[in-house]
């Protein structure tokens, strides 16, 4: 029944059933007066109304007056012969009691009220279904625009870490060939990592973080000695859920924009605190960050758009120098436990 998708059918569709039902409706309550009383609904009425008429003829004081073919200019009588008019019955200049042949369109004029009445219903009905309607629709397009725009972030791995990675592991490959399977193990995992992100929105912190131990072991043999690495790690956060790769990405940040322009190397602390419901991860790496870096680079965009789309601003992310030779990162999340 497509074509009552369409509201100006659904319209003509709801007035025949007001016309039905108000049919229906007269027609068991016609029945009813007639049982009760032997009158069909009309003569009923009829009769209500004449009696009606008789009673306001006595109540103006008209009754004994021949008002209806000498009637007088006074206001009692022409307020009498006004309020007597609207019972649908008159007396003529003989006075005898007519019915008034107009009156027969009150029926009309209630049915058409019926009509009209389920016709507002149906348009208050129509307008707050579909307000609700696009309200629903709304709700969806912004949950998909929402899944798409994390999955596009979540997805983000640097290719460059991934060709430096290949490259360490192919020297390794006849120079130490145990190292090199691990480096592929670990190249793998976080590759694994990067694929599954997409289909879920948090992880454990202890998943992770092991992600992380992975993506610095393969950097390691890169910088070698330049690179020190050290990880203060609550236990308590081992359990708790944050986004997926967001850890990764604020290291990945660290090396490639302060460590991976120092000749010397430096430190990479991973730090990781649970507080008065509030998850803190902190990354501390030596070095200097560019302020064009911070307004444009993509971790550090990326992990405020994930932060402000998960946690709807309730999360934040702050990237600073804390002086001439470190910069941190922090992210600080609400855990509901």
């Amino acid at each position: 029944m497509n074509w009552l998708k369409y509201t100006p059918n659904r319209i003509v569709l709801l007035s025949l059933l007001g016309v039905i039902v108000s049919g229906v409706s007269l027609f068991y309550l016609n029945h009813a007066i007639k049982h009760t009383t032997g009158y069909t609904y009309d003569k009923f009425i009829f009769n209500k109304r004449l009696e009606k008429a008789k009673a306001l003829e006595e109540l103006y004081g008209v009754a004994s007056t021949n008002y209806y073919a000498n009637p007088t200019k006074d206001a009692g009588t022409i307020k009498a012969i006004e309020k007597i008019g609207k019972t649908g019955w008159y007396r003529n200049k003989a006075g005898v009691w007519k019915h008034d042949d107009g009156a027969d369109l009150l029926g009309i004029y209630q049915t058409l009220m019926l009509i009209s009445i389920w016709l507002l219903i149906y348009i208050v009905y129509h307008y707050v279904e579909k307000n609700r309607n696009d309200q629903l629709d709304r709700l969806r397009l912004e949950t998909t625009v929402k899944d798409l725009e994390l999955k596009t972030i979540k997805s983000h791995i640097n290719p460059h870490f991934i060709f430096n990675s290949l490259n360490s592991i192919r020297a390794l490959v006849d120079e130490n060939p145990e190292r090199a399977r691990k480096a592929i193990t670990e190249l793998s995992n976080i590759l694994r990592s990067s694929l599954q992100a997409s289909k879920s929105e948090t992880v454990s912190f202890e998943k992770e973080l092991n992600i992380v131990k992975d993506y610095l072991a393969l950097e390691h043999m890169r910088f070698e000695e330049r690179l020190q690495i050290v990880f203060d790690i609550d236990e308590k956060t081992l359990k708790l859920h944050v986004p997926p790769m967001m850890l990764q990405t604020l290291v990945e940040n660290a090396i490639k924009h302060g460590l991976s322009k120092r000749v010397e190397g430096g430190l990479l602390k991973v730090t990781a605190l649970f507080k008065n419901g509030i998850l803190e991860l902190i990354v501390q790496n030596s070095g200097q960050m560019d302020t064009v870096i911070k307004k444009e680079g993509f971790g550090i965009k990326s992990t405020e758009e994930r932060l402000n789309l998960l946690y709807h601003g309730k999360a934040s992310f702050e990237i600073k120098n804390l002086d001439h030779t470190i910069v941190q990162s922090r992210v600080r999340i609400p855990i509901s436990i």
